[in-house]
């Protein structure tokens, strides 16, 4: 079904294709491109060239092609399972490992594994791609995954996520060491409007509060921290903590950089550590914990010597 977007009065004139990308950051750019180059793009009326400028008052029409996903094939990669029952399964995702397939990934998603593992024990919910996905976590995060089983699990699993009656805690290291022990980070989170990968504190994005407190301090260098997560913005501790002056090691998308004094640091240095979540059957109260991957205990231990 074609969507209609009437471009503000007094906006500057723009590409059709940037213009649609800020106004619904749900579709990224490459997607909205690939719609124009098929045609599928419409302005006042005129199909519309990937050239295109349009100005205030202009009524933009669009759809998106059709995506078709191959059948994905199971891949026999091993998981580290922290809790699994016939309704779902709670899984400690390592460093490195995409969750669903996407554009320039390959068979070594998580969902390649999970296909193998639960051998056609998943929910449909979330498509041949995202089968039993209820939430994600970024490819060099670390820690909890939740996956559900079967249809019923999964919305009952997505209700808790979506409601926010679950608990969810992180650890990270941070670059520098904050002034106060602990604190609130309550700002909304948006898609940046010029750097499309990335995501940014302000007016206009959805609401976002993260809990945060120190655990350690290594000199003025860098602190691990606890983060509890009320809400589950794309990228939200990295964009918090960033927002506070203190970016995650490893994350240069969000401001870090390697200092020659500091130990080598790997990856993004976070870890989903603590879910408390009630089992979507039977009711029970789940307290799951992820033990801290062997490149952040190595990288703690050297950060211990500074």
């Amino acid at each position: 079904m074609p969507q209609i977007y009437i471009v503000p009065e007094g906006s500057r004139r723009e590409r059709t294709d940037k213009v649609l990308a800020h106004a619904f950051p749900e579709h990224s750019r490459a997607a909205i491109q690939r719609a124009i180059a098929a045609g599928l793009v419409k302005v006042n009326g005129k199909v519309a060239a990937q050239s295109d400028d349009v100005r205030g008052g202009q009524a933009i029409e669009f759809s998106l092609p059709e995506v078709k996903p191959a059948e994905l094939k199971p891949v026999d990669i091993p998981l580290d399972v922290i809790f699994e029952d016939k309704h779902l399964i709670v899984l400690n995702k390592p460093a490195g490992m995409v969750v669903h397939p996407g554009v320039g990934t390959g068979e070594d998603t998580l969902v390649h594994a999970l296909l193998a593992h639960c051998a056609g024990e998943l929910s449909g919910v979330g498509g041949v791609e995202r089968p039993g996905i209820v939430h994600r976590i970024d490819k060099e995060t670390t820690g909890l995954l939740v996956v559900a089983k079967n249809d019923a699990a999964h919305r009952a699993l997505s209700d808790q996520f979506a409601s926010r009656t679950l608990l969810k805690e992180y650890v990270a290291l941070v670059s520098g060491v904050p002034k106060a022990m602990s604190g609130v980070i309550d700002r909304a989170i948006a898609r940046h409007p010029v750097h499309r990968h990335r995501m940014t504190t302000g007016e206009g994005g959805r609401p976002a509060r993260t809990d945060w407190v120190v655990l350690e301090k290594f000199g003025e260098a860098a602190a691990l921290v606890r983060c509890r997560i009320h809400s589950g913005r794309t990228h939200q501790i990295r964009v918090h903590l960033k927002s506070i002056g203190h970016p995650l090691l490893g994350d240069p998308t969000y401001g870090w950089k390697q200092h020659p004094a500091m130990p080598a640091v790997p990856r993004v240095m976070l870890h989903a550590e603590h879910l408390v979540l009630t089992h979507p059957v039977s009711g029970k109260i789940l307290d799951l914990r992820a033990p801290l991957p062997a490149d952040f205990e190595a990288l703690l231990g050297a950060l211990r010597k500074l």
